[in-house]
Order: C-alpha cells, then structure tokens, then sequence
C-alpha cells in the first residue's frame, strides 16, 4: 500500500508559490487571487448531493482517503483536505494496470470515504472509472471533476456527489477541498445541460461550515498592512527570543495569515513549517481541561459550586476538602502555585531503561518508577497549605485537580476524552497528548535541551516537569498542537459553541466561560482575559475589553477578540536551547498582536 506521509505531502506544498501568508504578495496580487477565488467559488456546482454528504461532515466516524490518480495539482488539493481533516494520500501511480488497481481497492478497505480528483481527459480512462464504480458501492465517493464538464454524462449512472469546476489551476485546486468540507458555500447550479442526468438547474447550495482559507484581502485586509508581522517575528528571532515562530491571523472565519519562521532550532537545520507541531504548556488549561469541564457542566454531570471531596475521594481528609470547583477554574482556590516535583527525584527513582518497575516514560532514555505520581506527587499536591484562598494566585495544582474531576466523571483518561469529544470530530489532527506516540519526531519542534533533569533534547515530550512526571497527560501541560488545530478550536469558540455543522457546546456556556466571572482578578472559567489595568497593556495595547485566550510557559499565546471577530495565534519553542526571557523582554508577542488590530482597524475605516 503506498499511502504517502502527510507530512510530506504539506512541507512539500509549503515551497509553493501559493502558501496562503499574507506577505507572499503584495496587496494588488492578492486582490487578483481574490477575484479568480470568487470566481471558481461563484461558479463552481455541487451535483448529486441528495444524501446531504457535502459539506462533509460527521469526521469522528469517517476515515478519509484522497487517491491521486495522476491530477496535475494533485499536491495542493490534498493539503487543502488537511486542513479540515487527516486525508490520507494514496499515489495510484503504482498500480499500473486494471489488476492492480483492485489492489488499491482492497487498500482501501479501512477508510470510509474517498476523495478523487480527475479533469475531462482522465475521464477517458475506463479504468478510473471502473474503479470509482466499484468503490462507491461500499464508501463515500467524492469526486473533485476539473475541466470543460463534457464529462459530465460519464457520470450518469452514478450517484455520488460531484463538485465540478471549469477552471484547472493552483487556485481551483485549493478551493474545491474548501466546498467540500464547508470552508466555502457552494452557490451555483448548471447553466446549460451536459447530459440526461445533468440538465439545466440542476445543482446544490450549501452553508459555510468551517474556517476557509484565504487571502488578508477577503477579510477587508490590506497584505502591506500585514507585513509588520513579519518584521517583529524577524526581530524576535534575530534577538535569540526562539529558534522559530509561527504565526495565525484569522478574521471573520477566514485564516488570512499563517506563516512560519526560522527553524527549529539554533543549528538551522530544519525551517519551522506551519504544520509543525508545538508543546501548548499552559495553553493545556484551556484548550484540553476546561473544555473537558464546560462539557460535563453542560451535563449537568459537575457543579462549579459543589466541594472538590464531593468528586475527589483521596481529598476529603485534605486541606482541599471544601474548596469549590468554581474556585479552582478561578485560580481562587488558595492553593500554592506549584511544586517542584523533579528536585524530589532521587537516585532509584528513575532509570534509563522501562521495566514493570519504572513504566512511565518521562523523556528519550528516562523513566520515573512506578506509582510516582499517585504515591507522592499526588498526595504533595492534596496536601499541600491553603494560603491564600478568595485571592487570586495562578496555580498549575488548580488543574491537576480539575483534570482528576474530569476522569472521575468521565471515566476516562484526559487525554482520551479530549480526543473523543472535541479533537477528532473537529478535525484538529495533529492536537493530543504524547505526539511521539503518533508523528514522526521530525513534526515536532523541540523544546528545552535538557541538561539538568532528563538530560536530552526534549522532543515530544512535555517541558513542564512535573507534566512530564506524570506521564506526559496532565491538566495544566503535555498538549502538543499545530497552529491551525489552535485556529479550528478558537473558531469553535468564537462562534459560540459551533462548528463543522455540530454544537459542541451552548452559546451561554461559552459566554460564562470566556467572560469575567471573579471579583479580584481579569479571569474567566480556566480562560485568561483582557486586564483593565491598562498599565498592564495585557495582552497587548491595543486588544479589547472582550478579549479572551491564554498563554504557554514554552512561548505560546492564543487570543480571541470576539470585538473584531479575530483570532491571534502565537507558537515558538522559547525555552530552546534553554530557557529565556527575550520574547518578554522585546515584547514579540503583544507588539504583533498590536499589529494585526491596526491592520484590521484599518480595513474597517
């Protein structure tokens, strides 16, 4: 079977001409692309989608496939796919003759649905159409159809949805994948009749469902007015605040900056790609746990102001007993703000080697032994003083705790339920715990080169250590993430609790998250805010009072400005090769957030 790596197939993408950053071309080229965007948007039919399967959607129960059967612009057709979904992509181009191309059939057996793009020309081929006839009468058979449509009536005795286009080009290629998963709506029904199936009117309209990806223009934005972005990044990275950065701008549902910059690390071996993915530290609070949390809310399964001993058994002889939940996402509960756990490890404590004896796997060639978190760090944690309860003291111990709420209720590991309930129906497929056990490390941009605790280059593994210690799964730490899964999750809040076609959550338990809910300090539920000090600039000068979002110790920052319907995304690995304060000290990621407002401010005036 010859299913290439998709990571591949994107870092090959991302040297092409058409990479969707702002700063690729000036602002009257992207007005250009923007017209011959709407152009094959506008112009482009959806046929036989009487079953309602475009958009796609339902991801968590569908394996998707995209068979290159020798399309020209196969490449960026099937990175576009990925951003909405893990496309595998098969190169038919080994199997040579109509024999083998049964064995692509039966390699194809685990996945639901297939996506097949072919111009007129290749329509010819009875082989390819055998083949997509003998598909569709066990899967979901997209067809992506480019050229002229006198191919049409080749197609008429199969009833699987077509999304035709009469242009074949780069532009054409990137905006098909978006109608079919609901990025962009498809509008246009046939102008003239093709065949006895196909005749005039017939064609389907369909909602955006989903983030499209665009040019800045296509969201009232001016590309030079962008190119500040590029400038601080530059700086940032000339001044040793991170190796690398990537950036994502995204305005009114449309991603109208993603761009990557430096490399991995400092011996610039490997450029940083948008696709990379990044430990989100501190960003696991409310990307992983409070999710998890707004969702048994909703179920009625937690109570925000019932006791942590009413969930947590081991709690009730602990200072913790009668802290409420509410207190803890408001990092209100008193508790201390972390432990040093790794200045506890002690020889005998870890080994180099995995046994029955030490099973948990901390970094490359270290594991801690058994039973460490559950026989100490735990009972450190539970046990710890309450000093400072009704005040507000930020504590990485506040979502230790709420995550073993969150399994006691879900019955299910964090990491798990993350998955199952948010990331793969969203469609957010690089997002999860422990990456090492799902990509290649090479996707992975390393974080600290350890040279006092774990002793080795930290790839995959979380940074935090006490994250780490804990077997990489914990409520504060250890989710690892691309920029784009960041940008589906943000959007999902920023409309409010929908995406893709699915409620995830009601709009008023976002609202009650993401907004001010304490007294003595800016937060909200788990979420981070806007601070009106204005002499904090927090998160940056010129973000609004509605802003919400929060930061990461490795060099994250997410902000959602629901004021100008915007999403800022920031990921570097700052703490490489060790840690520094330099993104701090010069500001890097209040200053572009500062930039992409005046850009969009602009744009409104």
């Amino acid at each position: 079977m010859n299913i290439n790596k998709l990571s591949t197939i994107i870092a090959a993408f991302l040297i092409l001409v058409f990479t969707l950053s702002a700063c690729a071309q000036d602002h009257k080229q992207n007005e250009n692309r923007l017209k011959t965007i709407n152009a094959i948007s506008k112009s482009a039919v959806l046929l036989n989608n009487q079953k309602k399967l475009i958009p796609i959607t339902g991801l968590a129960d569908k394996r998707f496939a995209s068979v290159n059967l020798g399309f020209n612009y196969q490449l960026e057709f099937d990175s576009l796919l990925n951003k909405y979904a893990d496309v595998k992509a098969i190169d038919a181009g080994v199997y040579k003759d109509s024999t083998t191309l049964n064995d692509l059939e039966d390699d194809l057996k685990y996945f639901t649905t297939v996506v097949i793009a072919l111009t007129d020309e290749m329509t010819t081929s009875g082989k390819y159409l055998h083949f997509i006839t003998n598909m569709a009468k066990s899967k979901e058979v997209v067809v992506a159809l480019f050229g002229e449509g006198k191919s049409l009536a080749v197609f008429d005795q199969l009833n699987i949805p077509i999304v035709w286009t009469s242009q074949i080009n780069t532009e054409s290629a990137m905006v098909i994948p978006q109608l079919i998963f609901g990025g962009i709506a498809a509008q246009k029904t046939l102008s003239k009749s093709y065949s006895s199936t196909y005749k005039v009117g017939a064609g389907y309209r369909t909602n955006v469902i989903r983030l499209k990806y665009s040019v800045p223009e296509d969201a009232g934005v001016n590309t030079e007015e962008l190119k500040e972005i590029d400038n601080i990044v530059n700086e940032g990275i000339a001044g040793k605040a991170a190796p690398g950065m990537v950036v994502l701008v995204a305005k009114d549902g449309k991603v109208i900056y993603n761009k990557a910059f430096g490399y991995h690390t400092y011996d610039n071996l490997r450029p940083d790609k948008v696709t990379d993915i990044f430990d989100m530290a501190s960003v696991t609070k409310v990307t992983a746990t409070t999710p998890s949390v707004m969702r048994l809310v909703e179920q009625n399964k937690l109570k925000l102001d019932t006791n942590i001993g009413f969930y947590i058994a081991k709690a009730r002889n602990t200072p913790m007993n009668a802290i409420n939940v509410r207190e803890v996402m408001l990092h209100q509960a008193g508790f201390i703000p972390y432990i040093p756990f790794h200045n506890y490890i002690k020889e005998g404590d870890y080994s180099r080697d995995s046994s029955a004896a030490f099973p948990t796997k901390v970094a490359d060639n270290y594991y801690v032994k058994k039973g460490f978190f559950n026989d100490f760090m735990w009972p450190k944690m539970l046990n710890s003083p309450i000093k400072t309860r009704g005040s507000y003291v930020y504590s990485d111990i506040s979502m230790y705790v709420m995550q073993d709420i969150v399994e006691h209720i879900a019955k299910k590991p964090e990491d798990q339920y993350v998955l199952d309930n948010f990331y793969t129906p969203l469609g957010m497929h690089t997002a999860g715990y422990l990456p090492r056990n799902r990509f290649d490390k090479d996707r992975i941009v390393p974080t600290e080169d350890d040279k006092v605790f774990r002793k080795t280059l930290l790839e995959g593994y979380v940074h935090d250590q006490g994250a780490a210690l804990k077997g990489g799964v914990a409520g504060h730490a250890g989710l690892f993430a691309s920029s784009n899964d960041l940008a589906i999750y943000y959007q999902l809040m920023l409309n409010k609790g929908t995406y893709g076609g699915e409620q995830y959550f009601k709009p008023e338990t976002v609202e009650m998250f993401t907004s001010k809910q304490s007294n003595v300090s800016r937060r909200g539920l788990g979420f981070d805010r806007w601070d009106p000090d204005l002499t904090k600039k927090y998160p940056s000068s010129l973000a609004s009072p509605q802003t919400f979002g929060h930061t990461g110790y490795t060099g994250i920052g997410v902000w959602v400005d629901p004021s100008r319907n915007l999403i800022y995304i920031f990921l570097s690995n700052r703490v490489n090769p060790t840690v520094s304060e330099q993104l701090g000290r010069l500001n890097i990621r209040p200053r572009i957030q500062d930039a992409i407002i005046k850009a969009v401010d602009k744009g409104l005036e």
